[in-house]
């Protein structure tokens, strides 16, 4: 009696295992490339904001630019404050609010990189599992009705592969929407974080100017 093993019954159903298999690989693959880029984020952003205020606080504004080169260069707040910076000593300060929402909205929109992959895995797997179930469904009818007799035997490994398809697709759905909905409270988090900077950035500005204007008008 040959014993039908798991992997007899994943390549059996081809169609729905395979695509299951590979989607898994991609939410797996994303979500680790997610944590890597997501790694210490905030709490590197939150630094270097509080570093930017200070230094403006005393207006000096080419070391805040100094200091964005060397320390924050490969940080989405750092690339924000790059574009900023030539502009904080004389554009208004509507302009440089316009300035600072389109850039970190580039920068929110380059974070949330791949993730809606996650997303349509965990929406697409369950029914990828349902095609295979019905199918291997099918096949066993087929089986059955080549054979001209019922029973269990005859229906074994068609109800089998169909099993294996739905909790394939299943379980990948899972974990993918599991990782699609902590990637999203993380972007939510660096969103809010990159406001914070760059209201903390524009407020500093404004302290600046005044205290300069009043410097030059005494």
């Amino acid at each position: 009696m040959d014993v039908v093993t798991l992997l007899d019954l994943i390549q059996q159903g081809y169609y729905a295992t395979y695509p299951l298999l590979l989607s898994s690989i991609i939410a797996l693959a994303v979500a680790g490339e997610r944590f890597w880029a997501f790694r210490g984020l905030d709490a590197r952003m939150l630094g270097v904001s509080r570093q930017i205020g200070f230094l403006l606080r005393r207006g000096d504004i080419d070391g805040a630019a100094d200091l964005v080169q060397r320390e924050a260069g490969d940080l989405p707040i750092g690339r924000i404050y790059r574009e900023l910076l030539p502009h904080a000593a004389d554009a208004p300060i509507d302009d440089l609010l316009a300035l600072a929402d389109g850039h970190r909205m580039e920068e929110a929109q380059a974070l949330r990189r791949n993730v809606w992959l996650l997303g349509t895995i965990g929406s697409a797997a369950p029914f990828i599992g349902l095609f295979g179930t019905v199918v291997g469904i099918m096949r066993a009818f087929h089986s059955m009705g080549l054979a001209g007799t019922g029973g269990f035997a005859v229906v074994a490994a068609g109800i089998s592969e169909a099993l294996v398809a739905t909790a394939l697709g299943l379980a990948v759905a899972i974990v993918a929407v599991v990782l699609y909905n902590y990637f999203q409270v993380r972007l939510a988090e660096l969103a809010t974080t990159m406001r914070v900077g760059v209201t903390r950035f524009i407020d500093r500005v404004s302290a600046f100017r005044g205290e300069r204007g009043r410097r030059q008008v005494a």
